[in-house]
């Protein structure tokens, strides 16, 4: 609430001012057991423009020890692209970065950003320059919208909301649709069906929608102004789909400090990585399985986009995080870990592709009724490629033990006859038997190719 009044007096509050000193003596003493080595700090809208702004700013320098970047408007819709940029994969439309003070908009185009504009409609704004009409509120939003060009360029690609109040109209949103997955990050919010629900919420009528004690009563009375936003940037931007962002202007700034080499990077397969290394047994065998599930997907004729063998590489390095678990909760656990866990650059089908591989490689194909809600986020062929991947990967790991160094060798071979096998190193014949054979043929029933095992030299 630090914005609040701001547009009306030109002043921080008092009261918010030492509520926010209080919270940075706070932060500081937390950075300090964290052993932190360098703190970056940054100030938005409201410090930028309030008449007593740089006195708060000093006392808040004072508190923290640090030098304050305060950012420009442009600055912070640069920042905010760069936060969008760092969370998606191959990122296309426009970024929308709604605060207390100010909404910033931004075009985004995989690893480039637009220019960016600051518009007055931050929510604590809004509310107190339209008096706390909704119709007032809804004028301002459409005469400063119409005013953002680059809205004009985002019809029929996305629209990436930022910021506090939207994430708390779409986790609403999620409690009443009882959406199966409680990550907001790229959490994405239908334009058709979600047009009942912004048109209630804006009209002030949400205190019956299901799950509103989710949402902290201090945020509640900006949802109004945040859903009659968003419905007049749909309006005027008429986007494919509104898409949450848990990125932001804080995320862009970090994502700023890293090297080029670093900002290449992909963000899912390097947590994929890290996750690995934490939990499975062998991270060779997974970079091995990497490789070698793209060579078996080709030879079995099952075509993947290059998003889709993205989605395969995480799959594979994830694999066998659920090993250290008892048996029998091996493939719950996860993909309730995949499900759940903090990755960005990744969407919610994709999510729910990884976690069923890793689910079915441990359960089996066939026992799918584990996990119900997440199968509705997959597409029928995302579906269809994690179970065709959970196939290879059961048959492989009854050779390999989870080890590295045999995966490589492993290869397939036309039958004469038609078919193909999986030729086995001579010196390691004795790792076949009747299960393998019966994890071989269930692959084969579901590829609809006649596979089996040869033993080669």
């Amino acid at each position: 609430g630090l914005g609040r009044g701001i547009a009306l007096t030109g002043k921080l509050e008092a009261g918010a001012v030492s509520r926010a000193l209080d919270e940075f003596r706070r932060f500081r003493a937390l950075s300090e057991q964290a052993g932190a080595e360098r703190l970056w700090v940054i100030a938005t809208a409201a410090a930028r423009e309030a008449k007593n702004g740089p006195e708060f700013i000093a006392a808040a320098e004072k508190v923290l020890g640090e030098e304050i970047h305060v950012l420009s408007g442009a600055e912070e819709a640069a920042y905010s692209a760069l936060g969008i940029m760092s969370g998606f994969h191959r990122p296309d439309g426009v970024v929308g970065d709604m605060g207390g003070g100010s909404l910033e908009f931004v075009e985004v185009k995989g690893g480039a950003h637009g220019a960016g504009v600051t518009t007055p409609l931050g929510g604590l704004r809004l509310e107190d320059v339209s008096g706390g009409s909704l119709g007032e509120a809804r004028k301002i939003a459409r005469r400063e919208i119409a005013k953002v060009d680059c809205l004009k360029q985002g019809h029929g690609r996305t629209f990436y909301a930022v910021g506090g109040t939207w994430r708390n109209l779409a986790r609403l949103h999620m409690e009443a649709t009882n959406y199966p997955l409680a990550v907001m990050h790229h959490y994405e919010m239908d334009i058709d069906a979600t047009a009942g629900f912004l048109r209630q919420v804006a009209k002030g009528g949400f205190d019956k929608i299901k799950g509103l004690e989710r949402v902290s009563k201090s945020r509640r009375g900006l949802l109004p102004y945040g859903a009659i936003v968003l419905e007049e940037i749909i309006a005027a931007m008429q986007p494919r789909r509104v898409v949450i962002s848990a990125q932001g202007v804080r995320e862009g700034y970090l994502y700023s400090l890293l090297s080029k080499e670093q900002q290449q990077v992909d963000a899912l397969i390097s947590a994929s990585e890290e996750l690995t290394v934490l939990r499975s047994r062998s991270v060779a065998h997974a970079h091995e399985l990497v490789a070698w599930t793209e060579e078996t997907f080709r030879v079995l004729g099952i075509d993947e986009t290059a998003d889709e063998a993205r989605l395969r590489h995480s799959a594979c390095l994830l694999a066998d995080i659920g090993w250290r678990a008892h048996p029998e909760y091996r493939g719950a656990q996860s993909l309730n870990i995949i499900s759940h866990a903090s990755f960005i650059s990744i969407d919610h089908p994709g999510r729910a592709y990884i976690a069923l591989a890793a689910m079915w490689r441990h359960e089996g194909l066939w026992e799918d009724g584990a996990s119900p809600e997440i199968m509705k986020l997959a597409t029928p062929r995302l579906l269809e490629r994690a179970r065709l991947l959970a196939a290879v990967l059961r048959v492989v790991y009854l050779l390999s033990a989870s080890m590295p160094g045999l995966i490589p060798r492993l290869k397939w071979r036309q039958r004469p006859g038609g078919g193909l096998d999986l030729v086995v190193p001579k010196s390691h014949a004795g790792l076949l038997g009747e299960r393998p054979d019966g994890r071989m043929a269930q692959l084969s029933r579901i590829r609809g190719v006649t596979l089996g095992f040869a033993v080669g030299e």
